[in-house]
């Protein structure tokens, strides 16, 4: 009986000094008394039909940049997903980020109709319908996808406007390499060409053995078929790697023998030998959610520090936080499991003292490779800091700012 009284004062008294660190809008109301109840929701009109979310969650997408929207088409270039409104790792389907489509519009495609062909250094030609697909053995995994026009900028004034082009979603479907396998490989077979049923024939050179490791034929996407905006009936996942490869409204697949300058490589890989993994490959990478830019702490005190980090090489094996612009770096934890090629949660426990602080996080995968800082990619390429040029995708690390009126700025501007 003793020993359960100290541990429960032991732990009010650590409750007291975590609750001592909290600025406190509102009184709690007094034992016995319980707050007024709100008013009901009468006749949901998506109750049946398809769950809708509560009027008071606000989240939205948002045009991302680099290139004039909407477009001649009247289309969006890209859109991107609200980072910094997000919570665990997984982005729901209506907030996933999207790409731009190649061409004025989205497929609107009968999946009684769609056909995925493979053929050319095949054994035989395979044409299967959505069906075919589903009757085969399906696996379910945690991916995240990224587009190369996510990068640090001193333009950009909140992480959705420079990491809103990655999200992360529950994939259903076949491996690639089953479909493979069934067709058979000719000797010699060394790349595929993925090709989508887009108004312009987008098409993606891919290494073969990245095919047989751990590429996905995806019909379902968070539980359910994929949306038209992320590729239904079918879209191709290749885990890590930049997100123009991961073709949707896939129809075709050729094996090849050498690799393709197609359309959707044009401007985005670069075939020296030094440039070349950074136009595949994503990450390591990781950023502050909260606080990040645009948000505002009401006081000093208590604050968890959040973010996602993610690597193309694998699984996320530590984040560090630093709350002095890099002086110094401590330990956060995880805060999800860690899975190959997805995001992961993290978070740190920080007690701000009302000062100007720089928070910045950085990552290690699996391989031991680290995040780098703007001056590390700059000493990398021997450029100067404020010209150098990003290659691929962008893995530097972001700072925020946070002002002694609690106020989150872009540390970078």
């Amino acid at each position: 009986m003793g020993s359960k009284r100290t541990a429960r004062r032991a732990f009010l008294k650590s409750g007291a000094a975590l609750a001592g660190g909290f600025t406190l809008g509102a009184a709690a109301p007094a034992i016995g008394q319980t707050p007024a109840s709100p008013p009901m929701i009468k006749g949901d009109k998506d109750q049946i039909a398809y769950g809708d979310r509560s009027r008071f969650v606000t989240s939205v997408r948002i045009a991302h940049g680099g290139r004039p929207s909407p477009d001649a088409f009247g289309l969006v270039f890209h859109v991107a997903a609200p980072l910094q409104d997000s919570v665990g790792v997984i982005t729901p389907s209506p907030l996933h980020f999207v790409g731009t489509p190649r061409g004025p519009y989205i497929p609107d495609i009968d999946p009684r109709e769609h056909r995925l062909m493979i053929h050319g250094m095949v054994d035989r030609t395979l044409t299967f319908t959505v069906e075919d697909l589903k009757r085969l053995p399906s696996v379910t995994r945690l991916h995240f996808i990224e587009c190369a026009g996510n990068r640090t900028s001193r333009k950009a004034k909140t992480v959705q406007e420079t990491h809103g082009m990655t999200s992360c979603a529950e994939w259903t479907g076949v491996p690639l390499s089953v479909l493979l396998k069934e067709c058979g490989l000719k000797g010699g077979a060394s790349w595929f060409v993925a090709e989508g049923s887009e108004e312009v024939k987008g098409a993606s050179s891919i290494p073969l053995a990245k095919a047989m490791d751990d590429c996905l034929v995806a019909y379902g996407m968070n539980g359910e078929a994929l949306r038209p905006q992320q590729g239904f009936p079918l879209r191709l996942m290749v885990p890590g790697f930049e997100g123009i490869f991961h073709t949707k409204y896939l129809r075709r697949i050729k094996v090849v023998d050498r690799y393709y300058m197609n359309y959707n490589d044009y401007g985005h890989l670069d075939r020296d030998a030094k440039e070349a993994a950074l136009g595949f490959q994503i990450g390591p990478k990781s950023v502050i959610t909260f606080p990040s830019g645009g948000q505002q702490l009401p006081g000093r005190g208590f604050y968890e520090i959040s973010g996602l980090a993610w690597s193309g090489a694998g699984a996320i094996k530590r984040v560090e936080i630093s709350t002095d612009g890099g002086q110094s770096w401590k330990d956060a934890e995880l805060r999800s499991p860690s899975y190959r090629m997805a995001h992961t949660r993290f978070g740190y426990n920080w007690n701000w003292d009302g000062k100007e602080a720089v928070l910045m996080s950085r990552c290690t995968d699996e391989l031991g490779t680290a995040q780098p800082t703007k001056a590390e990619v700059a000493k990398y390429w021997n450029e100067p800091v404020e010209k150098v040029r990003v290659r691929g995708a962008d893995n530097s690390i972001q700072p925020w700012k946070v002002a002694s009126d609690g106020s989150v700025q872009n540390g970078l501007s």
